[in-house]
């Protein structure tokens, strides 16, 4: 587990671990309704969904499921959307900004119920989260953010940093805009929750089974090393790992992000912390911080930075340079856990699209290759609701939200182009994350 001392790496995460029932690779040529490749939040949900309907439905996971960003992620159930609500506003207008508001409202309900419809225990607390701000220069962007958000329907409201200091809320978060929709949960307690489900569903899962080739025929043949699946219907449920299936290379890029989980804290650090409600938190950075308590007492973090590599590689999970800057920025906004050690660092990866929001795509001759991506780090919500939109599409039906994503899809520009431009953006942002910390420091004296 431990690359190094200093630096305890975990390969996946600690939120999952192999089943112990593990299902077997595919091993032969057979026939069903639906092929979904990817065996995540999207990829079960809409097999669950479709097999509601009585479709045949065989799913394909390169690992185990729940391997990939869903067994990786902090665990925010969060209706967060875009950029922010002004860009929004700016991009859309007022009706199509509010349509997507109510769509990442209507992803957390979804998701909660979910939850209870399939009994799963994942430690889900209804608490919120928090944008919070680091630096007084927040107050005013986070307080026309809160007003704008209002203004379109959205269940917020901005915190002043007297209220901050009335929540418990640590003294680095001056203020925040309340989302009192959702909150955290075990991401990979909720992960296994829809494994199980899928499984006594009678889902065909195999695990271990990479694709190798998907043509849409029709009818689609998914291809594996040793099998594979004619279906009438393919969806790619697989997201950051998209652009590897030859599919939708430009639609998104895969960026690594890296979390970090604390030892236990003790009574005493967790009465000095105060922070008593337990909303997650996540700051006002260009690239945020998000930090969390967990059930089990540990405090988790992350983010910070993000990385990216050429072409249709993914970054490694292992970045020690980036687990030492997340580890400092969680010591320097808990100073009262400076001396809390890391239990365990480790690396996942998110889709960015160009416009920071989710799409459904409708490709293949007859229509009949699906695929639902681009969560851009918001994915527990929107790929449990886009599982049951793509299920809905294989079904005839158009989602009720469906239309709340339909834009003008724009395509990031071939490579070198895309590496190149995604690494002047990605310097812009930490060079302006970095400013906005030295002034904090600077405030501090």
């Amino acid at each position: 587990m431990g690359v190094a001392a200093s630096l305890p790496y975990e390969e996946i995460s600690p939120w999952v671990e192999t089943p112990a029932d593990v299902r077997g690779p595919l091993a032969e040529d057979l026939r069903s309704d639906v092929v979904v490749i990817g065996g995540g939040y999207t990829g079960l949900c809409a097999a669950l969904a479709l097999r509601a309907q009585g479709a045949d439905v065989a799913v394909l996971e390169q690992d185990f499921a729940g391997a990939g960003a869903s067994g990786r992620n902090a665990g925010h159930l969060s209706p967060t959307i875009g950029k922010d609500i002004p860009t929004l506003l700016r991009l859309f207008g007022r009706e199509r900004a509010a349509g997507l508001v109510r769509f990442a409202d209507a992803s957390v309900e979804h998701t909660e119920e979910v939850i209870r419809k399939h009994g799963i225990d994942c430690d889900y607390a209804a608490n919120g989260n928090i944008l919070a701000g680091v630096h007084p220069k927040h107050e005013p962007r986070l307080r026309r953010a809160a007003q704008a958000a209002q203004g379109l329907g959205a269940g917020v409201r901005f915190l002043a940093e007297g209220e901050m200091r009335e929540r418990g809320l640590p003294a680095a978060f001056t203020c925040g805009v309340l989302e009192a929709c959702g909150g955290t949960l075990h991401p990979g307690r909720y992960v296994m929750g829809l494994r199980r489900a899928a499984l006594a569903a009678g889902v065909r899962l195999f695990e271990g089974s990479a694709l190798s080739e998907l043509s849409a025929g029709p009818p689609a043949v998914a291809r594996t090393a040793r099998g594979s699946v004619t279906a009438d219907f393919a969806i790619l449920a697989t997201n950051a790992y998209t652009a590897a299936t030859g599919w939708k290379k430009r639609t998104i890029v895969p960026l690594g992000v890296s979390l970090l989980e604390t030892e236990p804290l003790s009574d005493e650090q967790r009465a000095a912390l105060e922070w008593q409600g337990g909303e997650g938190i996540y700051t006002a950075h260009e690239t945020l911080e998000n930090y969390r308590i967990t059930a089990q007492g540990t405090l988790v973090s992350g983010s910070k930075l993000v990385r990216h590599a050429f072409g249709r590689r993914l970054p490694p999970g292992y970045a020690p340079e980036t687990f030492r800057v997340i580890d400092a920025a969680f010591r320097e906004r808990f100073p009262a856990l400076r001396d809390l050690a890391v239990r365990r660092f480790w690396g996942g990866w998110i889709a960015l699209t160009l416009d920071f929001l989710p799409a459904l795509h409708v490709d293949g001759p007859k229509g009949n290759v699906l695929s639902g991506l681009g969560y851009c780090g918001h994915g527990v919500s929107q790929a449990t609701l886009m599982g049951s939109m793509l299920a809905e599409r294989v079904q005839g039906r158009e989602h009720p939200w469906e239309s709340a994503l339909q834009r003008r899809r724009l395509s990031w520009p071939p490579e070198p182009l895309r590496w190149a431009g995604g690494k002047i953006l990605n310097s812009v942002f930490t060079a302006m994350d970095r400013r906005t910390d030295r002034q904090i420091r600077a405030l501090r004296g």
